[in-house]
């Protein structure tokens, strides 16, 4: 088997610095590839946290003045992951979220910042680093979308590249003033270009200029070329069709193992599932509910945000306590849910707790305590956490949308006697919909069988990396080939 090598370019990757799933796939992808040949490196900017976590680092590139001042490109080995970290502390050297400030809004400079990331990613492409010339530069996200496009214009012998879209929502909007700065040539900015709506979409430089276009599941690959889902992009995509799929993420499941995990109160497997209720009963005291094996536990791990659907399940709440159950929510985002569930869980104590923030210890326990995980969102490019859900036997009520449509299989969809059935899906994702899927999910909790059955089903599933990284190895070889 010829061997690979893949500059994946990303601006966040677990487990050094992480706000979202895209850290978790950029963390845990390349691990899953070397098993099939394919060695990445990561190319990723030089926060402090990232800083902060290289044990030893060399330099490898360097330049005296890169928008407003030096900068360099540090090779290091971290937690079983090849990275180059951008060094630039004039763009990056700033405390906290990555992408926004105290303030809560974004960096004023982000487009210049991760222009610099995607246009030293094209540098590295065509040679730069003597040592390293890689096959694939593979972009995530509307941060590294600028990489293929610069490529694309360098007039310079290439490597292949490839976009992943992780969510369309986000696509890297700025100002058309900006061209020449992010080193675009004044044809760029065209309808065929990184043209959008008047203004330029980083995001749309890479979907217009990759090679090859994946996202994170086949459901969502269809979803985005239309007029809804596409979000002012379906009609490139449609275009682009030929070149588009969808790959399922995965998970790490070492990390996400509940018979090792460190972070819960028992371990517990598919096969020894009775240590689980000690980790329901830590849960419901952490939350401060009511102890109680009988009562089913909700729990919710998301960003509080109208995509996630988390207004419909606040619509729910009297058909939740209506029916007995309990819920155990970690998240944050939208100020005005964060108050609502807050009030909520005040207004309800021992049957609603609410911890606004996140934690990813708490994160392991509610996956290990929560006898269903609710997912309601309104689109949802792949999902991690019912992922993490089937691992530990929370049993997932998603929305049949995006990925979460191509992960569970829904109680209705198998027959009663099958032990396939891993979850119960609704549609349309409205709060009446909703709220039939947890009258469902709380019936078949009261049938021990049929409950267990699900969660064996879950438990049993293949939700690791190594199939789904098969498929972006397959896809880097088409590519390679088909350049040569």
């Amino acid at each position: 088997m010829t061997p690979i090598r893949v500059l994946a370019v990303a601006s966040e990757v677990y487990p050094i610095i992480k706000t979202g799933g895209l850290a978790d796939v950029v963390g845990a992808l390349p691990a899953a590839l070397k098993q099939h040949g394919v060695a990445t490196r990561t190319l990723v900017p030089g926060y402090p946290a990232v800083l902060s976590a290289l044990r030893s680092a060399e330099t490898v590139l360097s330049w005296p003045e890169y928008y407003g001042g030096p900068i360099r490109v540090l090779a290091a080995a971290n937690d079983g992951l090849d990275l180059l970290v951008l060094d630039a502390p004039h763009l990056y050297a700033r405390p906290g979220n990555p992408y926004v400030g105290p303030d809560g809004r974004d960096w004023p400079d982000n487009g210049i910042r991760f222009a610099a990331l995607s246009r030293v990613a094209a540098e590295i492409g065509i040679g730069t680093i003597p040592t390293f010339l890689p096959d694939i530069v593979h972009a995530h996200d509307w941060q590294a979308g600028l990489a293929p496009a610069t490529l694309h214009y360098s007039g310079q012998q290439r490597p292949g590249t490839v976009m992943t879209v992780h969510n369309l929502a986000y696509q890297g909007q700025f100002s058309p003033d900006m061209l020449a700065t992010f080193g675009l040539p004044p044809e760029a900015y065209a309808l065929h270009g990184v043209e959008y709506y008047g203004a330029i979409s980083l995001l749309k430089a890479g979907l217009q200029f990759a090679d090859r276009i994946t996202t994170v599941s086949p459901t969502y690959a269809r979803e985005i070329q239309g007029d809804d889902g596409g979000m002012g992009l379906g009609g490139l995509l449609r275009e682009r069709a030929d070149v588009l799929s969808g790959i399922l993420n995965g998970i790490d499941i070492a990390v996400w193992n509940p018979a090792t995990d460190h972070e819960i109160a028992a371990q517990f497997s598919a096969e020894h599932l009775t240590p689980r209720a000690a980790n329901k009963a830590a849960l419901q005291r952490r939350f401060g509910l009511d102890v109680s094996s009988g009562a089913l536990l909700l729990g919710v791990i998301s960003r509080l945000s109208w995509q996630k659907g988390l207004d419909l399940l606040l619509e729910t709440v009297p058909t939740l306590l209506g029916e007995g159950m309990q819920l155990a929510l970690l998240g944050s985002g939208d100020r005005d849910l964060q108050d609502r569930f807050a009030a909520l869980a005040q207004a309800h104590p021992g049957r609603i707790g609410v911890e606004i923030g996140y934690d990813e210890a708490l994160a392991h326990l509610i996956q290990a305590g929560s006898d269903a995980l609710a997912v309601p969102s309104r689109f949802e490019p792949c999902g991690l956490t019912q992922l993490c859900a089937l691992r530990y036997g929370a049993v997932p009520v998603v929305a049949d949308v995006g990925g979460l449509a191509d992960t569970v299989l829904d109680f209705d969809e198998a027959t009663v006697t099958s032990d396939a059935a891993t979850g119960v899906k609704f549609r349309p994702v409205t709060a009446e919909a909703l709220a039939h899927a947890l009258r469902k999910a709380n019936l078949l909790f009261n049938d021990p069988v049929t409950w267990r059955r699900l969660q064996h089903a879950g438990m049993t599933t293949d939700v690791s990396w190594h199939n789904r990284a098969g498929r972006y190895a397959a896809l880097y070889r088409e590519l390679v080939a088909a350049r040569r």
